[in-house]
């Protein structure tokens, strides 16, 4: 079966925290309609990859393909008007605003057809709906994820990075959270960075587990399920 065409592809890349060497040769791929799980325990380089590939720590050598354009080490404003799209895991959105004001001030126009809108979010997120008047600062830990998320979609972006989306949400919000992301499948590339393995790997199609800022396993689902020692000492599962 041919493979699917690869809308992100990260080449061997390297940062630097000052002159600590934080990524050291990192590469990985996205491809259309895959959700990719990157994988590590606290501090193995996921956030740091997340960063390098928008630009918001520039990375001293390597490659961001974003359709197979080089967008390494650009400005973070080029990259999302590009069409990379970036959850942080403080999430960010506006307390002030409601959450239907929230998602409206994200809005770009679509790159295709099917466009995301604010009335499309409330119908993928049904959880959203009731709270569209409802102010951002309001909102529990888990209903701002959400936001957080469908605010990123708004933006119609090419590729979607998530940044430890689980963090700090109880497992019932968690399990929300992933039907959320599940329903994203096969409509957009997803690149999420997540701690919480069992979350991550129940969701993604291939997973990519980094150690000290290197690549230590890729492979499928299937594959990460079947080794226990890839579990055992990378991803404490």
């Amino acid at each position: 079966m041919t493979a699917s065409p690869t809308a992100l592809e990260v080449r061997d890349l390297h940062v630097y925290y000052g002159e600590s060497h934080a990524l050291q040769g990192v590469s990985l791929t996205v491809r259309e309609g895959e959700i990719v799980a990157l994988l590590g325990r606290n501090g193995a380089g996921k956030t740091t990859t997340i960063r390098g590939i928008l630009g918001l720590t520039p990375p001293r050598a390597g490659r961001v393909l974003l359709d197979g354009r080089d967008v390494a080490g650009r400005p973070v404003h080029e990259n999302v008007r590009a069409g990379m799209a970036w959850v942080p895991e403080d999430r960010r959105i506006f307390p002030g605003l409601t959450v239907e004001e929230n998602l409206e001030v994200a809005t770009l126009p679509p790159r295709g057809e099917d466009a995301w809108t604010p009335e499309r979010v409330f119908a993928e997120f049904p959880l959203l709906a009731p709270l569209r008047r409802r102010r951002g600062g309001a909102l529990s830990g888990g209903q701002q994820q959400l936001l957080a998320i469908a605010r990123a979609l708004c933006g119609n972006p090419r590729v979607l990075l998530l940044d430890e989306p689980s963090e700090g949400l109880a497992p019932l919000i968690v399990r929300e959270l992933g039907e959320a992301v599940r329903r994203l499948k096969g409509t957009l590339p997803v690149l999420l960075a997540e701690q919480n393995a069992r979350f991550a790997v129940g969701l993604c199609d291939r997973g990519v587990v980094l150690e000290k800022g290197r690549v230590r396993f890729e492979g499928t689902r299937a594959e990460l399920q079947a080794d226990p020692e890839i579990q055992d000492r990378y991803l404490s599962v």
